[in-house]
């Protein structure tokens, strides 16, 4: 009996040990949490719509700056057209510019979708990686109504922000498959081989195009849900009232 239940006592304690392990081989781990910001006072100026605007608006040039960065690694010839010391120096030229909202020399004056075509045309002898980045941003810019930030007095046109989701559509196709005049690639982006596959480019075009996609949902429904609320409010101001529940006096 003693052998018996030492033997018993010893399975239970491996079992319970097998499935701690098991518990704790399966918890996730930790893939960072929903960014905690302070109350702005520009806030009180912003209605729901006007926010989440703003902070799509500042995702997509976030997500553009992260593909300026993997396109100049890729291709640091590009950042030495432009005079540049190093790949920082070129970045931060171009962020500056698209935060300021100040024309990018090397396009001549060409900006939104003029500036794209220009910048990956395969007659381009610039800085293409900066003029690419510059001119993206603008057409986002544009398309969001030529601002960054949104308050009550702004509105935004659902169909040019959909447009902006298939122009980027278009933008990610070309860096995947123009190529110059001597067949060479035009900029060195998605790679998808037999020895490599890199398609970090593919997923920041498309966390910004679903993201424009999602914003002109947002403001299509924004206007219809405004005429809905209005003929519920008619109708629901004189079916919705609470009735007396005392008797009257006589």
């Amino acid at each position: 009996m003693p052998y018996r239940y030492a033997r018993s006592v010893g399975m239970s304690a491996c079992l319970a040990a097998l499935l701690l392990q098991g518990g704790c081989s399966s918890t996730p781990a930790t893939r960072g949490k929903v960014p905690e910001r302070d109350m702005q006072a520009q806030e009180w100026g912003q209605s729901d719509v006007n926010r989440m605007a703003t902070l799509s608006m500042r995702a997509n040039l976030q997500s553009l700056y992260v593909l300026m960065d993997k396109l100049y690694r890729r291709n640091p010839q590009e950042w030495r057209k432009g005079g540049f010391d190093n790949r920082e120096a070129a970045m931060k030229a171009v962020r500056e510019a698209i935060e300021n909202q100040q024309p990018w020399p090397e396009l001549l004056d060409q900006r939104d979708i003029a500036g794209m075509s220009m910048a990956l045309a395969p007659e381009f002898a610039g800085d293409r990686v900066a003029a690419f980045t510059w001119a993206t941003a603008d057409m986002l810019i544009t398309a969001y109504g030529g601002r960054t930030t949104f308050y009550l007095i702004h509105g935004l046109d659902a169909q040019a922000v959909y447009n902006a989701s298939r122009n980027l559509e278009i933008a990610n196709w070309m860096l995947t498959h123009r190529k110059l005049g001597n067949g060479q690639t035009m900029l060195l982006s998605n790679e998808l081989n037999a020895s490599e596959r890199n398609l970090s480019f593919e997923r920041e075009f498309g966390k910004m195009i679903a993201r424009n996609d999602l914003m002109a949902d947002v403001v299509s429904e924004k206007y219809r849900r405004a005429v809905i609320g209005y003929v519920q409010g008619l109708a629901g101001g004189s079916l919705l009232q609470f009735l007396p529940v005392q008797a009257v006096a006589h």
